[in-house]
């Protein structure tokens, strides 16, 4: 379990703070935010850790909130915002919602299984979404793939919505003149590495 901060003794708020972070911890510990095939197999089975400025737990409502610079890790995955909201499904899937962070926008941050690469995406709001897996980027949404450090492929739009499972992604424009559909999607797409003969 990770480390946490948690009010002095002497606050009166210190008992259920403490309880709260608790049920917290022990409630996000089974936060799946992808693994399968193409996303870090490993990151599946890893706990989950957070930090963040203060929690709150919602038991009746199956909601976790988070807020201030908080930072989620399972294994490779990396989700930094303002604020994060878990919610915990009925077929025991999670939804995490983060808003807000460096520049207004929220973080997410992933290794590929097997590879020497990473995906990850910037938005005003990024949603995991634990049924299907998958990733939605919305409000000057960013989505890159990087081979090591160097940015190989990246997107940009209204909204990306990346499917783990199958690592395909859709990129949606902004709206120009409140029309709907009629913006444009930006990317730059770099050539593969060759493959060894043979190879796939």
């Amino acid at each position: 379990m990770p480390m946490m901060l948690l009010p002095h003794p002497a606050s009166p708020l210190a008992a259920r703070a403490a309880h709260a972070l608790l049920a917290l911890a022990i409630v996000l510990s089974g936060l799946t935010l992808g693994a399968d095939a193409q996303a870090e197999k490993a990151d599946r089975s890893q706990p989950l850790s957070f930090a963040a400025d203060a929690a709150r737990v919602e038991d009746n409502q199956r909601l976790n909130i988070l807020t201030g610079n908080v930072e989620l890790t399972k294994g490779t995955m990396v989700l930094r915002s303002d604020r994060v909201e878990v919610r915990q499904n009925a077929d025991g899937t999670q939804t995490a919602t983060a808003t807000g962070g460096a520049g207004g926008r929220a973080f997410f941050r992933q290794k590929r299984d097997a590879l020497d690469e990473f995906i990850e995406g910037e938005a005003e709001k990024v949603v995991y979404e634990g049924r299907t897996d998958t990733v939605h980027f919305t409000g000057r949404a960013i989505m890159r793939r990087l081979r090591g450090n160097t940015v190989a492929d990246q997107v940009t739009g209204q909204a990306v919505v990346y499917d783990n499972k199958t690592s395909v992604f859709q990129v949606l424009g902004s709206p120009t003149n409140g029309e709907a559909g009629k913006g444009r999607v930006r990317g730059v797409i770099s050539p593969r590495p060759a493959e060894a003969e043979g190879g796939r």
